[in-house]
Order: C-alpha cells, then structure tokens, then sequence
C-alpha cells in the first residue's frame, strides 16, 4: 500500500512526444484531433480523449494490475487500454472502482478481476472533478468516490486524467457542485447539520434524476453535496469529516495523485505531477 506523502514542488510540461506506433498528443496531432472531434463530439470530449490516451501509453505496460477509474474520461481511457492489449498483446489485470467501470472492463474484453486476488495494484487511472495546484482532488460527481478511493489507495501509482475545465488553483474555483461525502442512510440528516456547523457552508442531499428520491451509491448509501463557502485546509479538514459518525468516506482525495495529465483547448496535453523530494 502506498503511503500519503508531502507533496513536492510541482511543474506543468508538455507531454513527451510518444514513440513508433503510440497515441500523439503533440500539439499537431491534437489539433488535427480537437478538429476531427468537432464534427463528431464536443471540443471537451475530444480533450478527455487526448489526456486519457497519453496516460494510458505512459504509463501501462505489460503484466500489469490496473484500477480502473468511473466517469466519462475513463471510457476514453478504457477504449485506448483494449486497443493496446490487441495490439500488443499485453497481460493486463483490471480491478473496477464502480458498477460502469466493471461494464467496461467486460464490454472491452479485458480481465477482471478484485483486490481479494489482487490486493495491491501497479497502476491506477481515474478522472476527476477538479484539481487544485497542489494535485489534491475533488471526485464523486458521478457517486463512485469511496470504490474510488479504496483502489487508488492501493495502488503504488496513482494517475489522474480530465480535460482543461478541471484544471485549478484553488479547489472550488471550477467545480462549484460540492464536496460529496457519503453516508449511511440513517445518519444523513445529523452529519449534514454538523458539516454546516463545524465547516459552515451547505450540505445537500443528492437526489436522483431519473428515479423518485436521493441517489443510492454501489455501497447502499447515500451522498451529501457540501458546498464550502470558504478555502480550507483540506488536509485537516478530510480527516475531521471523516471523524463525524455516520460519514463513510469524502470526496477529498488529498496527496494521492503522482501525476495529472489534462487535455487542453488547443489539442495539447499538459501534464502536472510530483517532483520527488
């Protein structure tokens, strides 16, 4: 299991132009890309696709465990992983982070497997919501954070893909939806009246579109949305929510990322990562 460390001093590169018969995610080939994509998707969509595609050529190699992450951008990231094992026939191991993310895997025709056979992973990919300039991260949009969590958790690396509207300074600057926090159904009404009173702002119940009532996670439980009306210190404050009864896990994934690569409006990939201390 790898340990949470202080994070580094951090720099923004260009991604590194890619070898024979890989993926290019030079600005070149990211326009021709951005262009293609305006006939058959969104600029954003086109820019998710560019970042998880260099992640997946710098970062999975052969005989590898990978955690796979939940959320749009993965699907871009999945597709270019099954593409790989074709084409290069690779050994590769996938554990899901989700329902969908299982789909994936199956639906690609890669091999699943769990963290009861595969307790510690060599990779793990997954999208985000946000990520702030120190690479902490607010995930959850799409319910899946504690799943999340745990498969990142036990990878020794843990990789992060999105497009240019993630990329912040500050956590809340982009993503104004929230912090999710999940909890147990009996206990969402008193965790959400402590949130508001130790951290002030507002803690909402996430109700779901397409049935009557709140959103239900993969685990039973239910996911509160914080709006935060303030910057913290996210460290501190992860750890003391998660001391509040009935608070299962926080969307808060501190000093977790190595590396963040995010597909930009120009067809480049820019890359932020940890420098080693």
């Amino acid at each position: 299991m790898r340990l949470p460390g202080r994070l580094g001093p951090l720099r923004s590169t260009p991604l590194a132009a890619r070898p024979p018969g890989r993926a290019r995610a030079g600005p070149a080939a990211g326009r021709r890309a951005l262009a293609r994509g305006r006939l058959g998707g969104t600029m954003a969509e086109e820019a998710k696709r560019l970042a998880a595609c260099a992640a997946v050529d710098k970062h999975v190699q052969n005989n590898q465990v990978l955690g796979i992450g939940s959320g749009s951008t993965i699907v871009h990231a999945v597709h270019r992983l099954a593409e790989r094992v074709k084409q290069e026939n690779l050994t590769i191991v996938c554990i899901p982070t989700s329902f969908q993310a299982r789909q994936l895997i199956l639906q690609n025709g890669l091999t699943l497997s769990d963290l009861d056979r595969h307790p510690e992973l060599d990779v793990a990919i997954d999208g985000a919501d946000e990520v702030d300039s120190d690479l902490n991260l607010i995930k959850g949009g799409g319910g899946c954070l504690t799943q999340e969590k745990i498969v990142a958790g036990y990878a020794k690396c843990f990789i992060v893909i999105a497009d240019y509207r993630k990329k912040s300074k500050s956590l809340g600057e982009q993503w104004k939806k929230g912090i999710p926090i999940e909890v147990i159904p009996m206990a969402y009404v008193p965790v959400t009246r402590a949130l508001t009173k130790n951290f002030g702002g507002v803690a909402e119940l996430r109700m779901a579109v397409s049935k009557a009532g709140p959103v239900v996670t993969d685990n039973g439980n239910f996911i509160l949305d914080w709006k935060f009306d303030k910057v913290h210190e996210w460290s501190e404050v992860n750890t003391a929510i998660k001391m509040i009864p009935g608070v299962v896990e926080t969307g808060l994934f501190i000093d977790m990322a190595e590396v963040v690569y995010f597909g930009m409006e120009d067809g480049s990939v820019s890359v932020r990562e940890k420098q080693p201390r």
